[in-house]
Protein backbone atom coordinates (compact mmCIF):
# COMPACT_ATOMS: atom_id res chain seq x y z
CA UNK A 1 0.00 0.00 0.00
CA UNK A 2 1.33 3.45 -0.90
CA UNK A 3 2.03 5.60 2.13
CA UNK A 4 0.20 8.93 2.16
CA UNK A 5 1.74 11.44 4.56
CA UNK A 6 -0.10 14.51 5.77
CA UNK A 7 1.46 17.32 7.76
CA UNK A 8 -1.05 18.71 10.24
CA UNK A 9 -0.14 22.30 11.05
CA UNK A 10 -0.98 22.97 14.69
CA UNK A 11 -0.79 26.20 16.67
CA UNK A 12 2.14 25.36 18.95
CA UNK A 13 5.65 26.80 18.53
CA UNK A 14 7.76 25.52 15.68
CA UNK A 15 11.54 25.86 15.28
CA UNK A 16 12.52 25.52 11.63
CA UNK A 17 15.29 22.92 11.66
CA UNK A 18 16.85 20.77 8.93
CA UNK A 19 15.13 17.67 10.34
CA UNK A 20 11.76 19.42 10.23
CA UNK A 21 12.08 20.76 6.69
CA UNK A 22 13.23 17.34 5.49
CA UNK A 23 10.31 15.63 7.22
CA UNK A 24 7.60 17.85 5.70
CA UNK A 25 9.07 17.93 2.17
CA UNK A 26 6.65 16.43 -0.33
CA UNK A 27 3.82 15.91 2.16
CA UNK A 28 0.23 17.02 1.80
CA UNK A 29 -0.94 19.47 4.45
CA UNK A 30 -4.00 20.57 6.41
CA UNK A 31 -3.87 23.60 8.72
CA UNK A 32 -5.68 23.75 12.05
CA UNK A 33 -6.63 27.35 12.85
CA UNK A 34 -3.50 29.33 13.86
CA UNK A 35 -1.27 26.54 12.59
CA UNK A 36 -1.60 28.16 9.18
CA UNK A 37 1.10 30.65 10.23
CA UNK A 38 3.65 27.83 9.84
CA UNK A 39 2.73 27.00 6.25
CA UNK A 40 4.69 29.63 4.37
CA UNK A 41 7.97 29.17 6.24
CA UNK A 42 7.71 25.40 5.66
CA UNK A 43 6.96 25.87 1.98
CA UNK A 44 3.59 24.11 2.26
CA UNK A 45 0.29 24.96 0.59
CA UNK A 46 -2.44 23.33 2.72
CA UNK A 47 -5.36 21.82 0.87
CA UNK A 48 -7.72 22.68 3.73
CA UNK A 49 -7.89 25.13 6.65
CA UNK A 50 -10.13 24.06 9.53
CA UNK A 51 -11.13 25.54 12.87
CA UNK A 52 -13.03 28.26 14.66
CA UNK A 53 -10.28 30.72 13.67
CA UNK A 54 -10.07 32.09 17.22
CA UNK A 55 -6.26 31.83 17.22
CA UNK A 56 -5.63 33.31 13.78
CA UNK A 57 -5.80 36.98 14.82
CA UNK A 58 -2.89 39.10 13.64
CA UNK A 59 -1.92 36.59 10.98
CA UNK A 60 -1.96 37.69 7.36
CA UNK A 61 -3.53 34.97 5.22
CA UNK A 62 -3.15 36.77 1.91
CA UNK A 63 -0.91 34.04 0.51
CA UNK A 64 -3.59 31.43 1.26
CA UNK A 65 -6.78 33.02 -0.04
CA UNK A 66 -7.28 30.04 -2.36
CA UNK A 67 -7.22 27.47 0.45
CA UNK A 68 -10.72 26.13 1.21
CA UNK A 69 -11.88 26.85 4.75
CA UNK A 70 -13.91 24.55 6.96
CA UNK A 71 -15.20 26.72 9.82
CA UNK A 72 -16.37 25.30 13.13
CA UNK A 73 -17.96 27.11 16.09
CA UNK A 74 -15.73 27.83 19.08
CA UNK A 75 -18.00 25.67 21.23
CA UNK A 76 -17.37 22.23 19.77
CA UNK A 77 -16.54 18.74 21.00
CA UNK A 78 -13.17 18.38 19.27
CA UNK A 79 -10.03 20.48 19.06
CA UNK A 80 -9.15 22.08 15.72
CA UNK A 81 -6.22 19.69 15.50
CA UNK A 82 -8.36 16.59 15.88
CA UNK A 83 -10.76 17.90 13.23
CA UNK A 84 -7.80 18.42 10.88
CA UNK A 85 -6.61 14.87 11.57
CA UNK A 86 -10.05 13.46 10.77
CA UNK A 87 -10.07 15.34 7.48
CA UNK A 88 -6.60 13.97 6.61
CA UNK A 89 -7.80 10.44 7.31
CA UNK A 90 -10.79 10.97 5.01
CA UNK A 91 -8.25 11.86 2.31
CA UNK A 92 -6.36 8.61 2.78
CA UNK A 93 -3.65 9.54 5.29
CA UNK A 94 -1.62 6.57 6.50
CA UNK A 95 1.07 8.66 8.19
CA UNK A 96 0.66 11.91 10.12
CA UNK A 97 3.28 14.50 10.97
CA UNK A 98 1.88 16.75 13.70
CA UNK A 99 3.89 19.99 13.42
CA UNK A 100 3.55 22.41 16.32
CA UNK A 101 2.23 19.64 18.57
CA UNK A 102 4.69 20.03 21.47
CA UNK A 103 5.54 22.79 23.93
CA UNK A 104 4.01 26.23 24.04
CA UNK A 105 1.69 27.92 26.50
CA UNK A 106 -1.00 25.23 26.45
CA UNK A 107 0.33 22.16 28.25
CA UNK A 108 -3.12 20.58 28.02
CA UNK A 109 -2.95 20.68 24.22
CA UNK A 110 0.58 19.24 24.13
CA UNK A 111 -0.34 16.38 26.48
CA UNK A 112 -3.53 15.73 24.53
CA UNK A 113 -1.51 15.46 21.32
CA UNK A 114 0.66 12.75 22.93
CA UNK A 115 -2.40 10.84 24.12
CA UNK A 116 -4.04 11.20 20.71
CA UNK A 117 -0.88 9.91 19.04
CA UNK A 118 -1.03 6.73 21.14
CA UNK A 119 -4.68 6.21 20.20
CA UNK A 120 -4.07 6.84 16.49
CA UNK A 121 -1.09 4.48 16.41
CA UNK A 122 -3.32 1.75 17.84
CA UNK A 123 -5.61 2.36 14.84
CA UNK A 124 -2.78 1.67 12.41
CA UNK A 125 -1.46 5.16 11.61
CA UNK A 126 2.22 6.08 11.74
CA UNK A 127 2.55 9.20 13.91
CA UNK A 128 5.39 11.70 14.32
CA UNK A 129 5.01 14.80 16.51
CA UNK A 130 7.43 17.72 16.39
CA UNK A 131 8.18 21.24 17.53
CA UNK A 132 11.37 21.25 15.47
CA UNK A 133 13.48 21.07 18.62
CA UNK A 134 11.59 18.15 20.17
CA UNK A 135 10.13 15.11 18.45
CA UNK A 136 7.88 12.30 19.67
CA UNK A 137 6.60 8.93 18.47
CA UNK A 138 4.18 6.46 20.07
CA UNK A 139 5.68 3.06 20.85
CA UNK A 140 3.18 0.28 20.16
CA UNK A 141 3.24 -3.05 21.94
CA UNK A 142 4.37 -5.88 19.72
CA UNK A 143 6.09 -3.62 17.19
CA UNK A 144 9.64 -2.40 16.79
CA UNK A 145 10.39 1.32 16.41
CA UNK A 146 13.57 2.47 14.67
CA UNK A 147 14.63 6.08 15.24
CA UNK A 148 17.36 7.83 13.29
CA UNK A 149 18.66 10.05 16.09
CA UNK A 150 22.00 11.89 16.04
CA UNK A 151 24.68 10.37 18.22
CA UNK A 152 24.71 12.06 21.60
CA UNK A 153 21.16 13.41 21.48
CA UNK A 154 18.78 13.02 24.40
CA UNK A 155 15.64 10.91 24.41
CA UNK A 156 13.22 9.56 27.00
CA UNK A 157 10.62 6.80 27.15
CA UNK A 158 7.40 8.04 28.77
CA UNK A 159 5.20 5.25 30.08
CA UNK A 160 1.51 6.13 29.85
CA UNK A 161 0.88 2.87 31.69
CA UNK A 162 2.98 0.16 33.27
CA UNK A 163 5.28 -1.25 30.58
CA UNK A 164 6.40 -4.85 30.20
CA UNK A 165 9.20 -6.20 28.04
CA UNK A 166 10.72 -2.83 27.15
CA UNK A 167 13.86 -3.20 25.04
CA UNK A 168 16.15 -0.31 24.06
CA UNK A 169 19.15 -0.81 21.76
CA UNK A 170 21.61 1.72 20.36
CA UNK A 171 21.60 3.85 23.52
CA UNK A 172 23.97 4.61 26.36
CA UNK A 173 21.57 2.88 28.77
CA UNK A 174 20.21 -0.18 26.95
CA UNK A 175 17.44 -2.35 28.33
CA UNK A 176 16.36 -5.87 27.48
CA UNK A 177 12.85 -7.08 28.34
CA UNK A 178 12.53 -4.55 31.18
CA UNK A 179 9.31 -4.05 33.15
CA UNK A 180 8.75 -0.38 33.97
CA UNK A 181 6.27 0.47 36.73
CA UNK A 182 3.77 3.19 35.95
CA UNK A 183 5.14 6.57 37.06
CA UNK A 184 8.78 5.45 37.18
CA UNK A 185 11.45 7.91 35.98
CA UNK A 186 13.91 5.10 35.13
CA UNK A 187 13.70 5.77 31.37
CA UNK A 188 14.14 9.55 31.40
CA UNK A 189 17.21 11.19 29.80
CA UNK A 190 18.82 8.40 27.83
CA UNK A 191 21.44 9.19 25.16
CA UNK A 192 21.44 7.94 21.57
CA UNK A 193 24.64 6.24 20.45
CA UNK A 194 23.39 6.36 16.87
CA UNK A 195 20.13 4.92 15.48
CA UNK A 196 17.94 3.67 18.33
CA UNK A 197 15.64 0.64 18.23
CA UNK A 198 12.87 0.14 20.78
CA UNK A 199 10.23 -2.50 21.35
CA UNK A 200 7.58 -3.29 23.92
CA UNK A 201 5.61 -6.39 24.90
CA UNK A 202 2.67 -4.58 26.49
CA UNK A 203 1.65 -1.13 27.64
CA UNK A 204 1.42 2.36 26.17
CA UNK A 205 4.49 4.56 25.71
CA UNK A 206 5.77 7.61 23.85
CA UNK A 207 9.36 8.33 22.89
CA UNK A 208 10.28 12.01 23.34
CA UNK A 209 13.58 13.05 21.77
CA UNK A 210 15.67 16.23 21.52
CA UNK A 211 17.75 15.62 18.38
CA UNK A 212 19.71 18.87 18.71
CA UNK A 213 20.33 18.59 22.46
CA UNK A 214 23.75 17.10 23.15
CA UNK A 215 23.89 18.02 26.85
CA UNK A 216 23.88 14.34 27.75
CA UNK A 217 26.94 13.62 25.66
Amino acid sequence: MTETTFTILLGGPLAITPRLTSAVAGTRAIAADGGMRHAEVLGLMPELWVGDFDSSDGFSAEAFTGVPRMPYPARKNLTDGEIAIEEARKRGATRLLLAGALGGERSDHAIMHLLLAVALAAQGLAIHLTSGEEEAWPLEAGKSLDLDLPQGSLFSVLGFSALTGLTIAGARYPLQGFDLPFGSSRTISNVAEGPVTLSLVSGHAVILARPYDMTGA
